[in-house]
């Protein structure tokens, strides 16, 4: 009697893990925000995350420090000469990938979600349009540009939010095309530049506040993340305005008011978001998931 409850028990167990849904998850792209320029900002939604969360803002860009690179390696977890994008705004690998996929693409994030969970729905929207070059389209249900004409942030954001409440996606990215916009038209760390963040930081406030009117922010990790910095009206060297730039990580799972220790890379990032999304990474992923539990 004793050895059968003990198996039934092991049984419920098993049959609570397998069952365990994996989290849904937002990823808020958000160009060009350095993490120099973030102190004296009133951020509160971030900073409301980064008490809820986990965070780094040390976060290090790879060489050189520009946008289609950058992106790449947070969602392939290779660093440039294995990825092969070597330009701000490369379409395709410039060099051949050393482990590429049937398209010729290192395997993303949304890549071996697909593979490993292929009835989830995977959507991406943006505004700047380089970037679906970075993300293996091919594996998404849906993916557009927002921002056919101008970018228009505000509407970005109505549309971002009507995608999530309908759609109700399982991995969900917008990439913003700002601050890196006011970056180079006015200058990084400038006050337009720092008004544009905190403008930005009341879309991220928009997107959680339509998360929780659906009955969907309890189940949802949000992760805000940036690709690089800048300086003057520029980026892509070395600096260290240029290479930090921020990640938060906050929802269910994940670790309350942590400050992930540096040197996080930028291609820790995506082994850290597979293991929240309980994925098997690729052995040849270089970067190393951060433990958030």
């Amino acid at each position: 009697m004793k050895k059968t409850l003990l198996l039934l028990a092991a049984i419920c167990c098993l049959m609570s893990c397998t069952s365990r849904k994996a989290p849904r998850m937002v990823i808020i792209g958000l160009d060009g925000l350095g993490s120099a320029y973030m102190d004296t900002l009133q951020i509160p939604v971030m900073r409301g995350l980064m008490a809820e969360g986990s965070y780094c803002l040390h976060k290090r860009s790879v060489l050189p420090s520009s946008s289609a690179i950058n992106w790449a390696s947070i969602f392939n977890g290779l660093p440039t000469e294995i990825h092969g994008y070597t330009r701000w705004n490369s379409q395709r690998p410039d060099i051949p990938c050393a482990y590429e996929t049937e398209h010729g693409l290192a395997p993303t994030l949304f890549t071996i979600c697909r593979e490993q969970r292929p009835d989830a729905k995977l959507i991406a929207l943006y505004e700047w349009d380089g970037v679906k070059f970075c993300l293996d389209t091919a594996a998404l249900d849906e993916h557009r540009c927002v921002a056919i004409d101008k970018v228009d942030s505000d509407r970005t954001t109505e549309e971002v939010i009507a995608c999530l409440t309908q759609e109700r996606p399982d991995v969900f990215y917008i990439h913003y095309d700002s601050p890196d916009h006011e970056g180079h038209s006015i200058g990084f760390g400038t006050k337009e530049y720092g008004d544009k963040v905190e403008v930005m930081d009341g879309y991220v406030g928009r997107i959680i506040d339509a998360l929780k009117e659906a009955g969907l922010y309890e189940e949802t990790v949000i992760v805000v993340i940036s690709d690089h910095g800048g300086l003057v009206r520029s980026h892509g060297k070395a600096s260290v305005e240029e290479l930090e730039a921020p990640i938060i990580i906050a929802g269910p799972g994940v670790r309350k008011g942590y400050e992930i220790p540096a040197p996080m890379l930028q291609y820790d990032v995506t082994p850290t978001l597979a293991r929240i999304l309980g994925l098997k990474v690729p052995d040849f992923w270089r970067g190393r998931a951060v433990d958030l539990k």
